[in-house]
């Protein structure tokens, strides 16, 4: 069984914001399956389904971010996930440009308080991650208030995309392996640049 873990949350006030971006992303791959994540359990939102051949559990936790670790250590014991080859974390990362993926097998939180929450809960850092950039190509005042309010319209085009690459990375992984989702996504655009958000 693998657990694929999307951060935000809950709430319609944050539902299209830079920091839920990982429950977006698990919105996208339900919606290519033609599945919801509907069910409570564990304190999270979840769903089965089978993806790529692989028996896989969707879930949103609902405890907020900073709490998220509380909701995946729930879930890693109720489907008795082997945290280090079966858990994938999705999650947003100010540290890249809006609409840059990258697939890690393990590191530090890096500031963000869902995963230092997971890591916290879980006792390892080695599990494997995906993070989808956020900044905006400016410089911030006030990242709180950003990461917390809607996209702008400017940026919707690179979101979308984000969360397609997000989902085929989820897809390569489950075939093909973590080093091969490394290869594919860590990788800059054909002109050797980061993605820009328009500004």
């Amino acid at each position: 069984m693998k657990l694929i873990v999307g951060l935000g949350n809950p709430g319609i006030e944050y539902q299209f914001t830079p920091h839920n971006l990982g429950f977006l992303a698990i919105d996208r791959i339900a919606n290519d399956l033609g599945i919801e994540v509907r069910n409570r359990q564990c304190r999270a939102l979840t769903s089965r389904a089978t993806m790529a051949g692989e028996a896989v559990v969707l879930a949103k936790p609902e405890t907020f971010m900073n709490l998220s670790g509380l909701s995946v250590r729930e879930l890693v014991a109720e489907h008795q996930v082997d945290v280090s080859r079966d858990l994938i974390v999705i999650y947003d990362e100010l540290d890249l440009p809006l609409g840059t993926i990258r697939v890690r097998q393990r590191g530090s939180s890096a500031g963000h308080n869902g995963l230092e929450s997971i890591l916290g809960a879980l006792g390892t850092n080695e599990f494997l991650r995906i993070r989808l950039g956020i900044a905006p190509g400016r410089k911030l005042r006030d990242t709180v208030k950003y990461v917390l309010a809607p996209f702008r319209k400017a940026q919707e085009v690179l979101v979308d995309e984000v969360l397609d690459r997000a989902a085929q990375a989820v897809e390569v992984i489950l075939k093909e392996g973590p080093a091969a989702a490394m290869t594919r996504f860590n990788r800059k655009n054909e002109a050797g640049e980061e993605p820009q958000a328009t500004k």
